[in-house]
């Protein structure tokens, strides 16, 4: 498969606990990429590549050999049917974040205008507070 452009930084890999049912820790990163691919077109390059490393449809949240995501993309906003950008959920998810904000601290969120750097800063302080028993 020919590269899907070219890499411009990735974060360090770190490791964290499941969301869901999963029992193992999961191995996060991200990539800044500089592609010529449109958002669709490069997500199914993702998928097949996920294929390729031999992941298989499934129930939502169960065990994978690899997840690969568009979380942003620099024309801003893509929602329809097959492709969300921004991703959903990445807001809430310091797993995300914390690798975002590593290799794009001052890149804005298209829809909230705040930077990676500033919305990991606020997941993590969710993180902090005091759980109630």
């Amino acid at each position: 498969m020919a590269a899907l452009g070219s890499t411009i930084a990735t974060s360090r890999i770190i490791a964290t606990a499941p969301l869901g049912p999963s029992s193992r820790r999961f191995a996060n990163a991200a990539a800044l990429l500089d592609s010529a691919e449109s958002p669709r077109d490069l997500l199914v390059r993702l998928k097949r590549l996920e294929h390729d490393f031999g992941r298989r449809a499934g129930r939502r949240w169960g065990e994978r050999v690899i997840d690969l995501d568009i979380i942003l993309w620099s024309g801003g906003v893509v929602a329809d049917r097959i492709l969300q950008i921004p991703h959903k959920a990445y807001r809430t998810r310091r797993f995300v974040l914390d690798p975002l904000a590593e290799i794009a601290p001052a890149w804005r969120d298209p829809v909230t205008a705040l930077s990676m750097q500033h919305l990991a800063w606020r997941v993590r302080a969710v993180d902090r507070r005091p759980r109630r028993p």
